[in-house]
């Protein structure tokens, strides 16, 4: 590294530290202040409010993204990964991917949940965190995948393990932590960053907001997508335009 980089470094280092101070001086003199005028909660929200309003303060267009998504290249690196450990693994992760399940949701996949005759193939969420249950669409490869892995089974769990009986949540999550380490990937990843990063993807990719908020089973994603409604099939549709060449 040369001179002038490492000086570049330690200027920087120093303005965030005279930031980090400086605001430690303004949240001492708040306390103080509001501390002198016995304000309540609700009146400490009417203060920062008005501060605001007087400032002309506005709240940025675009937050920076507090948890990091995979991108394309990281899923796919995280599926192969998968599929190296094991071919049952490997269908684990792309299914709880594609799905946009949550873990809690997709060990209790059942077989009789799956629609693969439709068109798109969908998968019905069931058991979803509170109560909202719906149909997602699956591409018809990972259709055709999910077939060949029942070889004909009509009950039971959609995944079972060598004991035929349910995966736990946990299990998944440790086969997910355990792939991205293998695969290489620094970011800790979990079940629900897989849930992000597919939600992230469909939009990059133009699904429209109303029917990702469709797809993940969100009550609501804002106040005004609320009462948004949307077709399974339009869903479905944009689905297969985002994913599908991704297989």
């Amino acid at each position: 590294m040369s001179q002038p980089e490492r000086l570049g470094e330690g200027a920087e280092l120093r303005g965030q530290i005279v930031e980090a101070n400086s605001l430690r001086e303004v949240v001492r003199e708040t306390v103080k202040l509001w501390r002198r005028h016995h304000l309540t909660y609700d009146q400490t929200k009417h203060v920062v409010e008005d501060v605001r309003r007087a400032l002309g303060l506005t709240a940025p267009k675009e937050r920076r993204r507090t948890v990091d998504r995979l991108d394309h290249e990281e899923i796919e690196r995280l599926i192969e990964a998968a599929y190296r450990r094991a071919s049952g693994y490997g269908l684990m992760v792309k299914t709880l991917f594609y799905t946009g399940a949550r873990v809690s949701e997709f060990v209790n996949l059942r077989v009789t949940d799956l629609h693969l005759a439709l068109d798109p193939p969908q998968v019905h969420i069931v058991h979803a965190k509170g109560g909202s249950d719906g149909y997602v669409p699956i591409l018809p490869v990972l259709a055709q995948e999910l077939r060949t892995h029942l070889a004909g089974r009509r009950t039971g769990y959609l995944f079972e393990s060598n004991r035929h009986d349910q995966y736990s949540a946990r299990a998944i999550q440790l086969i997910v932590k355990d792939t991205a380490r293998r695969a290489g990937i620094e970011k800790t990843v979990t079940p629900h960053r897989l849930r992000a990063s597919v939600a992230t993807i469909l939009l990059d990719a133009g699904m429209p907001l109303d029917q990702v908020q469709k797809f993940l089973r969100h009550k609501r994603i804002a106040t005004t997508q609320i009462y948004a409604q949307t077709s399974a099939r339009g869903m479905g549709e944009s689905y297969l335009k985002a994913l599908g060449g991704r297989l």
